[in-house]
């Protein structure tokens, strides 16, 4: 099954699991925990069934999951969001 990712500005993507490790990584986890957490909400969406997922969506369950491993990593992703992305990332969760 295939799921997609509605970004933003409304275009579509293959989910790619590899995502979401890069960004946890980039916030300060080891791989081995951004791995898990890339695992963790896979595994939620194909159990879900679903064929899309926001981009909002999926960075809400992440993020509530890097929060529960580690408070430093959620915020480093805070930052880098608001600071490099120019969002306010933590509004949106």
């Amino acid at each position: 099954m295939t799921i997609y990712v509605v970004k933003r500005d409304g275009r579509k993507e293959e989910f790619a699991y590899e995502k979401i490790v890069v960004s946890c990584l980039k916030a300060g986890a080891p791989l081995e925990v951004a791995r898990k957490i890339a695992k963790i909400v896979e595994g939620d969406l194909l159990k879900r069934k679903v064929s899309e997922v926001t981009t909002k969506d999926l960075m809400k369950e992440v993020l509530a999951l890097l929060k529960e491993e580690n408070e430093e990593w959620y915020r480093n992703w805070i930052i880098f969001d608001r600071a490099v992305k120019r969002r306010a990332t933590e509004k949106e969760v």
